[in-house]
């Protein structure tokens, strides 16, 4: 089949666009959300220093979004490691292996097909470095099995962008509801409104927003 290569368009980058590359740029951006809002320096109080979590970008990356959805993480990186035996975190690999060698490395029927439509998209994932969030999200999902979620969670972790947040993350959501002291878990749309006031450091806001999902519910004795 032949692939059609998906590259993103050319927009100028903003003045005040960030990339977060080092533990220095997270702690930077949290101390701009504790000045802004009482509520997350109490969080950072408690939470302490927030990791970096940056990640690989690539097809790699994406083939393992796409694994891990509704799976535990063990399984998860027990199917990315038999994907990586087999040579398809490579898409031209991919692109020539069978259902029967995709399937042995533990890929549902569903994932197959999500995996062939990343590695056919052809992906100008260098492109994707150099562009805001708006536009890689927009490439990503053209691609089936790519939701907007995995797309954000990519420009945050593995292209590093300060100012994206995941609304539709339902820790995201819960955390937000027990910081801000909320009546109910805001649904995406209000998550999403909630969120601008986190701007240019929203992806910091997310990993604040995490962490301190993480302590209450340890707090509460949950595992």
């Amino acid at each position: 089949m032949t692939s059609t290569k998906l590259s993103p368009s050319s927009v100028p980058m903003p003045g005040n666009w960030r990339i977060i590359e080092t533990e220095a740029d997270v702690a930077e951006g949290a101390a701009w959300l504790a000045d802004q809002n009482s509520r997350f320096a109490e969080a950072l109080d408690i939470c302490g220093p927030l990791p970096l979590r940056r990640r690989q970008d690539g097809f790699r990356a994406l083939l393992g979004a796409i694994v891990s959805q509704q799976v535990s993480v063990a399984s998860a990186n027990a199917i990315v490691a038999r994907c990586e035996a087999a040579s398809l975190h490579e898409p031209d690999v991919t692109l020539k292996a069978t259902d029967e060698e995709m399937r042995a490395c533990g890929l549902s029927r569903q994932k197959i097909r999500y995996i062939r439509s990343l590695a056919e998209a052809g992906i100008d994932f260098d492109a994707l470095r150099g562009v805001p969030t708006d536009d890689v999200i927009a490439t990503l999902t053209q691609v089936s099995g790519v939701g907007r979620w995995t797309a954000e969670i990519y420009a945050m972790f593995s292209l590093g962008h300060a100012d994206v947040f995941a609304s539709n993350d339902l820790a995201l959501q819960e955390a937000a509801r027990m910081l801000l002291d909320l009546p109910d878990r805001p649904k995406e749309k209000e998550m999403r409104a909630i969120a601008e006031d986190w701007s240019p450091w929203r992806a910091v806001a997310a990993r604040l927003l995490w962490a301190y999902y993480a302590e209450a519910k340890k707090r509460e004795g949950i595992r």
